[in-house]
């Protein structure tokens, strides 16, 4: 069974937000002639790395609310200048939106049991699909999703 990783996405107000950071980072390695891998730095390397990529995501929390999630491709930890312990986080650039789910703000990361992660939204169709998003987050904050 698959194990997945959850974040906080600093910095993002929503997940149009996320996209939009994905792609311009997707057209700098473009102008600056590298082939584009996405990837997020971490400090903690994760003990379960087969787990993870037997299926399992990054699922971003985006404003207090589990919100969306990535592929997770692959783990690849890596020592920086300053000789401190790192870790990228190789992941699909698609972005997943996920039924929303108030969520504490945490430090680093926190692994996710499958059986815990919210499922996916069918954007094509479905009614949570055809709702906005701040839509969907304020129904969840008032505990209708």
């Amino acid at each position: 069974m698959s194990l997945h990783l959850l974040k906080l996405c600093v910095g993002c107000e929503s997940i149009t937000d996320l996209e939009e950071w994905i792609e311009e980072n997707r057209m700098l390695h473009r102008r600056l002639g590298r082939d584009f891998e996405q990837t997020h730095t971490t400090r903690m390397v994760p003990k379960r790395v087969e787990e993870l990529l037997d299926g399992g995501s990054l699922y971003w929390v985006i404003k207090g609310q589990l919100a969306a999630r990535q592929a997770l491709l692959d783990v690849r930890p890596f020592t920086d200048a300053d000789g401190i312990g790192r870790c990228h986080l190789v992941l699909d650039p698609k972005v997943v939106p996920v039924e929303p789910r108030p969520y504490r703000p945490f430090q680093g990361w926190r692994y996710l049991a499958a059986k815990d992660a919210p499922r996916d939204i069918d954007l094509k169709t479905g009614d949570l699909a055809k709702m906005p998003e701040e839509m969907r987050r304020q129904l969840a904050e008032l505990g209708l999703l």
